[in-house]
C-alpha cells in the first residue's frame, strides 16, 4: 500500500468514475501524480471484487500515477445500513468484504458519506463569473419537496423514503455501522474519510442530516477515535454551514489532531439557505488563509478540485474548469510553502 504519510501536501484530480487513457494523460499534464475515483464503475451490484480493484491500481501505475483514494461506494451497497432496515446485516457483510478488497488492492483511503437523502441542488446552470455555469441551492425551494419525492436536482444518491427519519435515528444507524466497519479498517490499514452532508441543513426529503455542523463532526471523531478514521474536509460544505465563518477554526481543530485525510477545495457564495458554487477566490472564504491554515497544522494529504464551474467550451468533466482550479491551488501551495 502507498505510504501516504511520506507524501507532501499536493493537488490531485478526481470526481470521475472510469479510467481512460485521455483522462490519465490530462491528469499528468496538469502536473498531478495522484487521482481519486468517485463511485467507480465496477462490476458487482452488492460488493466489489479484488481483481477489479487491482486492475484499476495497475492501470494507474502503468500511467505513472497513484490511485490515492476511492470516494463513495454505490448507494445500494449500504442504503439499508443508513436507514436501519432489515437488510443491513447482509449489506454489512458485503461492506466488510469490499473494505478488505480495497485495502488488499493497495488503495489507502476510502471516502464515505452518511446522507441517505444524497447531495441536493435546486439548479445546475446558475451563471457565475464570465457566464460560467455552476450549481446553486435554495432551501425554500428544496423544502417544498415532500418525503418520497426525492431531490429537485441530485448530484449523488438520494431516493424516496416511506416516512420521516429523525437526525438522532440516522446518528444511531451511523454508530451501528462504524462500530462494526471501523475495526475492519483498522485490521487492514484502510483510512475512512467522512464527507459532510451537502447541503448541511437539518433535514431534506424527510431525512435528518447529521454531518452538518462542527459539534456533530467533533462528536463523530470523538466517538470513533482511530488513526483510520478522519475527514474528507469538504471546504465548500464547511463554507456553506455559516457563510464562511468557522472554516479556519475547523481546520485548526481537526488538523491539529491529524483528522484531515484529504480536502475538497471549492467554495460558495452565500449561506446554506441560499448559495451558489463559484470559482475559488470569489466565494465566502479567502483561499490564501485556508491554504495557510492547512500548512500550519501540518496537513500532508491531497487537495482535490471538487465541483468546478463549467467554462465555455467545457466537456462533460469540466476539463477547463478543473485545469484552472488545479493551477490556482498549485500556486497557493507554492506560496505558503515559501
Amino acid at each position: 500500500m502507498i505510504d501516504i504519510d511520506s507524501l507532501p501536501m499536493r493537488v490531485a484530480l478526481g470526481q470521475f468514475q472510469q479510467i481512460t487513457p485521455s483522462r490519465l494523460q490530462f491528469i499528468k499534464q496538469c502536473g498531478c501524480d495522484d487521482f481519486q475515483l468517485n463511485t467507480p464503475s465496477l462490476p458487482g451490484r452488492e460488493r466489489w471484487e479484488y481483481e477489479d480493484l487491482a486492475l484499476l491500481v495497475d492501470r494507474a501505475e502503468k500511467a505513472r500515477l497513484r490511485l490515492i483514494a476511492i470516494e463513495n461506494v454505490p448507494r445500494q451497497f449500504y442504503d439499508q445500513i443508513m436507514l436501519g432496515h432489515n437488510g443491513r446485516e447482509k449489506q454489512l457483510e458485503n461492506m466488510v468484504y469490499t473494505v478488505k478488497n480495497v485495502a488488499r488492492a493497495g488503495i489507502p483511503v476510502l471516502g464515505y458519506a452518511f446522507m441517505p437523502a444524497g447531495v441536493w441542488r435546486t439548479a445546475g446552470d446558475t451563471p457565475v463569473r464570465g457566464g460560467a455555469q455552476a450549481t446553486s441551492f435554495q432551501l425554500e425551494t428544496a423544502q417544498s419537496v415532500q418525503p418520497g419525492d426525492g431531490g429537485t436536482y441530485s448530484i449523488w444518491g438520494g431516493a424516496p423514503v416511506e416516512r420521516e427519519y429523525s437526525e438522532e435515528e440516522i446518528w444511531e444507524n451511523y454508530c451501528w455501522y462504524l462500530e462494526r466497519i471501523l475495526p475492519v479498517c483498522e485490521e487492514v490499514g484502510l483510512r475512512l474519510a467522512l464527507h459532510p452532508d451537502d447541503p448541511p441543513v437539518p433535514m431534506l426529503g424527510g431525512i435528518g442530516r447529521v454531518f452538518r455542523n462542527f459539534g456533530n463532526f467533533r462528536r463523530a471523531m470523538a466517538t470513533f477515535d482511530s488513526p483510520m478514521h478522519g475527514l474528507d474536509f469538504c471546504h465548500g460544505c464547511w463554507s456553506e454551514m455559516r457563510a464562511g465563518e468557522g472554516v479556519i477554526d475547523a481546520i485548526r481543530f481537526f488538523g491539529d489532531r491529524g483528522k484531515i485525510f484529504y480536502v475538497h477545495f471549492r467554495d460558495v457564495q452565500g449561506p446554506v439557505e441560499d448559495f451558489t458554487e463559484c470559482f475559488l477566490g470569489n466565494g465566502n472564504c479567502d483561499p490564501v488563509e485556508t491554504m495557510r491554515a492547512l500548512k500550519q497544522v501540518g496537513f500532508r494529504g491531497f487537495i482535490l478540485p471538487d465541483h468546478v464551474p463549467r467554462m465555455a467550451g467545457d466537456g462533460e468533466w469540466c476539463h477547463r474548469g478543473r485545469a484552472w482550479t488545479v493551477g490556482f491551488i498549485q500556486a497557493l501551495i507554492a506560496a505558503v510553502g515559501r
